[in-house]
């Protein structure tokens, strides 16, 4: 690897870092915003600012859906896309593009999405409806942990937080592969044989060298109707779309590196504060203290809070001591179980699984106290940890000095 290349890598991940930090307080603003809404004078508004009916016609094709499923099949799906660039990226030549680098993080993804899974499947054994959200806290808010993290600014090593980042990703492709296989209704045959021939065509412009991004995204617009007609969840289109897209070419005539940046401010600024906003609220009106103690709300907070820090620090600990990876540099264990309680915010994720697990609205109050109670214990936990084991470090330098 050439100096100006790890350069460019270096301030990408900088700039990357930056960036989802103010976007985790942005997404902080809009979840208080909506509790505020759904326990206000405003509640009557913000449902029907949710159920608000959008409707979109192409001659005899006709979309409607209420604005709420809007935000939950269309904006996420150029969420997935950016998610699904990211990931190409770091696979083909960032900090997963070698088997070394890709081990640690992959295996903590690994533990961090198994065991918080196990957790919730054993608070609800006796209900198989509740079951289906088995996967709602096996995933990483990557803006969230990323924006507590930067609390603490430059006391934190820039290899815990490539950690972090590595880690998020590896969830979220294991997220994308779990809605996939477990979370797809019903399957329209001629709809899924109509998303493939778009997908080979996306790939042939590919191999043909296209490199001008509207017509892959014209084609990605055409995949997300056929994918959302199929069953099989509309969002997935904007990840096929995004390992479709051309990665090859410097930074100025990568299609993906410039979508991938034109995209960002985007997602981090308005499609998932949107999402947070339009998901967070939950009215507390009525609540009995068994809403907090149900299989569905103990299951995702304890899946998030503690199932996290075990399986990622568990998974790190008996990997590093089998020999199978090493901890990266500058970062010591306290630090890392730290990171494995940030791993525990699992909002914007969690809350999306949550959205695709039942049908009714059932377990929606249940969804969502379990989804912020497990991830605002993590994140501050998690911060408070990360505080006390770098200024520790601090002073055994400066003793040592």
């Amino acid at each position: 690897m050439n100096d100006s290349y790890a350069n460019r890598l270096v301030t990408g991940v900088r700039e990357f870092l930056r960036l989802q930090a103010a976007a985790g307080i942005v997404l902080g603003i809009a979840t208080v915003l909506a509790l505020i809404a759904s326990n206000s004078g405003l509640a009557g508004l913000y449902g029907v600012f949710l159920e608000l009916p959008v409707e979109i016609r192409l001659g005899a094709l006709h979309f409607g859906k209420p604005l709420l499923l809007w935000i939950n099949d269309g904006l996420m799906a150029v969420f997935f896309l950016l998610v699904g660039l990211e990931i190409k990226r770091e696979l083909v030549e960032g900090e997963l593009s070698s088997l070394r680098q890709a081990a640690l993080p992959a295996i903590a993804a690994f533990g961090g999405s198994a065991i918080p899974a196990l957790i919730y499947v054993l608070c609800n054994l006796t209900d198989p409806v509740a079951l289906h959200g088995w996967a709602i806290p096996a995933a990483t808010d990557i803006a969230f942990a990323v924006g507590v993290l930067s609390l603490l600014g430059s006391r934190v090593p820039s290899s815990l937080k490539v950690f972090l980042l590595a880690l998020a990703i590896f969830d979220d492709l294991g997220a994308i592969v779990v809605i996939a296989v477990f979370y797809t209704a019903k399957l329209s045959v001629v709809s899924l044989l109509l998303a493939a021939a778009v997908l080979l065509v996306m790939l042939a412009l590919n191999r043909l060298g296209v490199t001008r991004i509207a017509p892959y995204a014209l084609l990605g617009i055409v995949l997300w109707v056929f994918v959302l007609q199929s069953g099989v969840h509309a969002t997935l289109a904007g990840v096929a779309t995004a390992f479709a897209i051309p990665l090859r070419g410097t930074e100025d005539d990568s299609p993906a590196r410039r979508l991938e940046h034109a995209l960002h401010p985007w997602v981090a600024f308005l499609v998932v504060p949107l999402f947070g906003f339009a998901n967070a609220g939950v009215s507390f009106a009525g609540i009995r203290v068994d809403a907090l103690t149900d299989g569905v709300t103990l299951g995702i907070a304890a899946g998030l809070f503690i199932g996290k820090q075990i399986g990622v620090f568990g998974a790190v600990y008996a990997s590093v001591h089998l020999g199978i990876a090493r901890l990266p540099e500058k970062v010591d264990w306290m630090s890392l179980y730290a990171v494995g309680l940030l791993a525990g915010i699992g909002f914007t994720m969690s809350l999306f699984v949550g959205t695709l697990a039942w049908e009714t609205d059932e377990h929606a109050a249940s969804l969502r106290l379990g989804v912020l109670g497990g991830s605002l214990l993590s994140g501050i936990a998690g911060y408070l940890l990360l505080r006390f084991a770098t200024r520790r470090e601090q002073s055994h330098v400066q003793a040592g000095d």
